[in-house]
């Protein structure tokens, strides 16, 4: 086999690798409660099946515009402009076959080879992979969890060097809920406009705020807007993961090289699906807003439930749907040498299904995500004690 440089630099995604083992030990008939991927238990809304259903009858299923249907361009751009306090024109817009296509097309679009960009740890398993198949560099920054994972611009300064090109943000963030203050977000803006520095803000998690309002970096004014790609996505929102549907928005310059690599490679994102999203636009946020209330009653409930559990550390989230504890205790590098193999202890002997921390740039803890039900979590929770306690 001949395989480029570029593939061998990549490292398949671990959430994705734990839920495959957990499906594969449930079609043996092993009883798994899954933790592993991220998304809602909730059902797509009804209204945005029905209106990609009517798109379906009408006949929309033709290649549409490689950046979109002008229609659902014009209406993200309204939906910004009230939310986010960003005024992007429909042009400024581009939908993907979601936020991780989106990504990709950014750093494609914006790396040459050597180039750094700035990964604050933990973080989501696909930035790291994306940056090296466009022959970028992460820069790692490790980040406090006694500060509860909260990126700062002190801390961003000192990484910086003369090959850094961007700085990735995630907030709130896969894996760690954290949410960075809006104070911070708009230090760390003007540390990137004087270092020149392009900002990538993934912000799929925004209506998942629990005790603070969103805050979006490219709304802190012009100049920050015109360094900023603002990503996000109708999966988490909308409950929409399967769609595959995301969108970036960014200065009209960039959206033209991001739809010419576009063109050149998915041609466009679904024509009905796009139907879909332009009908969960006009809901004006109620549906995010049920899962939030009914996230944030979860989210309590997994963080008490860590908490009282001898020997782990977590900070609250205060973000996304995702719990980021330390069980570093429990790896006694004897019968537990590392978090992969924890985790494959807590699959076989505990029947739960958890992502280790590693995965996300941090040895020693796991990542467990709590959009399921109240009952899968309670039953998932007493599993995980019961084989600590034996550890």
């Amino acid at each position: 086999m001949r395989f480029s440089e570029r593939i061998e630099r990549v490292q398949p995604s671990q959430t994705l690798v734990i839920t495959a083992k957990a499906k594969e030990l449930r079609e043996k008939g092993v009883d798994i409660l899954s933790f592993g991927a991220g998304e809602p238990d909730f059902d797509t809304p009804d209204f945005v099946k029905e209106a990609a259903i009517k798109a379906l009858k009408e006949g929309k299923t033709k290649y549409t515009p490689s950046a979109g249907i002008p229609e659902l361009r014009e209406a993200l751009a309204e939906r910004i402009r009230e939310k986010n306090s960003i005024d992007y024109k429909p042009t400024e817009i581009i939908i993907t076959p979601g936020a991780k296509m989106g990504l990709y097309e950014i750093f494609s679009v914006i790396l040459n080879k050597g180039d750094e960009v700035i990964v604050p740890a933990p973080y989501w398993v696909s930035y790291t992979e994306q940056i090296k198949l466009c022959d970028g560099i992460p820069k790692i920054l490790e980040l406090d969890e006694k500060n509860g994972f909260v990126l700062t611009a002190e801390l961003l300064e000192k990484v910086i060097t003369p090959n850094t090109k961007a700085l990735v943000l995630n907030t709130p963030s896969n894996p760690t809920g954290a949410v960075i203050p809006k104070e911070e977000l708009e230090k760390i803006a003007e540390v990137c406009l004087k270092n020149n520095l392009l900002i990538i803000s993934d912000e799929c998690y925004e209506e998942f705020c629990y005790d603070s309002e969103h805050f979006s970096i490219a709304s802190v004014s012009e100049e920050v807007k015109n360094i900023t790609f603002t990503v996000n996505a109708f999966s988490k929102s909308y409950s929409m993961t399967g769609w595959r549907l995301g969108w970036v928005a960014a200065p009209e310059e960039y959206i033209k090289k991001l739809t010419v690599l576009q063109s050149q490679t998915v041609s466009n994102p679904t024509s009905f699906a796009q139907y879909g999203a332009l009908a969960a636009l006009e809901d004006k946020g109620k549906f995010p807003k049920m899962m939030k209330d009914e996230f944030k009653k979860r989210r309590d409930f997994v963080y008490k439930e860590f908490v009282s559990i001898d020997g782990v550390k977590s900070s609250k989230p205060q973000g996304a749907f995702y719990i980021f504890p330390n069980l570093s205790k429990f790896i006694d590098g004897k019968r537990i040498k590392n978090d992969i193999e924890l985790t494959t202890y807590l699959l076989e002997e505990g029947k739960v299904a958890v992502v280790p921390g590693s995965a996300f740039g941090k040895e020693g803890n796991i990542r467990l995500y709590y959009a399921t039900s109240m009952e899968n979590l309670k039953e998932g929770m007493n599993r995980m004690k019961e084989a600590l306690q034996k550890l």
